[in-house]
């Protein structure tokens, strides 16, 4: 949703409780974790955070912050929000004049924090969000180089009017966060 100010937390926490009975924008619930559906837009950012025990700890606690989304022109609503299946959530970004508020609910969560030593969740769009798609944040401690990896994998297409006027404009900001978060995630976990 579009607005010409940022909006106050009142009004955030008003438009979350509107959205939590939502229905998902999309069919496909659950489709990053292996083939995303036909018709979307496809994207997929992998960047070393670093190696070790200690690098993948602190990918896992800046995840469950919602570090990733601490970005300046976007930010998570809440940032405690726990990482949970059924959470939802509000993403509130500030581009071209415009902030847009958008809701999402987390669709699942991987905790193999033992075992293959991964973490992260997928969140699939609200009906009050400018695209229609999932997106999914991992991060991974690869036993075969020590090498701990941040990964993003989204399917989205517009579903605002507006974005789909802008939608040049739109996959610009997108590739914008995917490089945005990516950095994030590097600072939080201490590598630049």
């Amino acid at each position: 949703m579009p607005l010409f100010r940022k909006p106050s937390p009142r009004a955030i926490e008003t438009f979350l409780d509107n959205q939590r009975n939502a229905d998902l924008s999309y069919a496909a619930v659950g489709a990053t974790v292996e083939t995303p559906p036909n018709g979307y837009n496809v994207d997929h950012t992998r960047v070393r955070l670093g190696s070790g025990r200690r690098a993948f700890d602190a990918a896992c606690a800046a995840i469950t912050r919602w570090e990733q989304f601490r970005l300046g022109w976007v930010e998570p609503w809440t940032g405690e929000t726990p990482i949970q299946k059924g959470e939802v959530v509000a993403v509130l970004a500030r581009s071209a004049g415009l902030w847009w508020l958008n809701a999402c609910r987390i669709v699942y969560v991987i905790d193999e924090r033992e075992s293959r030593r991964r973490f992260g969740f997928a969140y699939g769009t609200l009906a009050a969000h400018a695209e229609s798609g999932e997106e999914r944040f991992l991060v991974e401690w690869d036993a075969a180089d020590d090498g701990v990896w941040y990964d993003i994998f989204a399917f989205s297409r517009p579903r605002h009017p507006l974005a789909r006027l802008g939608y040049p404009f739109a996959r610009r900001l997108q590739r914008r966060f995917a490089r945005d978060s990516a950095a994030a995630m590097r600072r939080a976990v201490g590598g630049g």
